[in-house]
């Protein structure tokens, strides 16, 4: 079994998201799933703004699927809630990465833990071949711990 622990690691890189009706299910509030797609804007907007866009690695032939993917939800989301989305890098190996992610947003002046949880990703090449991150892209995306 994968490690469960969702460790927020320096630095942090956070963005904020206005849940929209699209978002929401009958119930008014915001559909379990959508979570993994709010990881993605946060993990997409971090490595944009500290490391490489997504469409560079893509330009060198790979992809980065998720293999794995973990959330723990504390309280629901709601239509017209400003999220926080706070992203860290947590793991770098030879052929994967490992981001962690906490959703807040402000209720009655304090912060909310909404959802917490992480995303396994694999390097792989166009044909599904597991590949190692090329030394360039490595390099950027280990920047980001070299920002504190």
């Amino acid at each position: 079994m994968a490690d469960l622990q969702v460790k927020m690691i320096e630095p942090v890189f956070r963005t904020q998201y206005r849940i929209i009706y699209g978002d929401t299910d009958a119930g008014g509030v915001v559909y379990n799933g959508n979570f993994l797609r709010f990881f993605e804007i946060g993990r997409t907007e971090m490595m944009r703004s500290w490391a490489l866009p997504y469409s560079e690695i893509e330009k060198q032939g790979l992809i980065l699927p998720v293999t794995e993917s973990y959330l723990r939800y504390k309280a629901p989301a709601l239509y017209d809630d400003l999220i926080t989305i706070a992203t860290s890098l947590a793991e770098l190996k030879k052929v994967s990465c490992r981001f962690h992610y906490r959703i807040t947003c402000m209720r009655a002046d304090n912060e909310q833990l909404l959802v917490k949880g992480f995303t396994n990703h694999a390097c792989v090449s166009r044909q599904g071949k597991l590949t190692p991150f090329p030394a360039d892209i490595r390099q950027r995306i280990n920047r980001i711990w070299q920002l504190l």
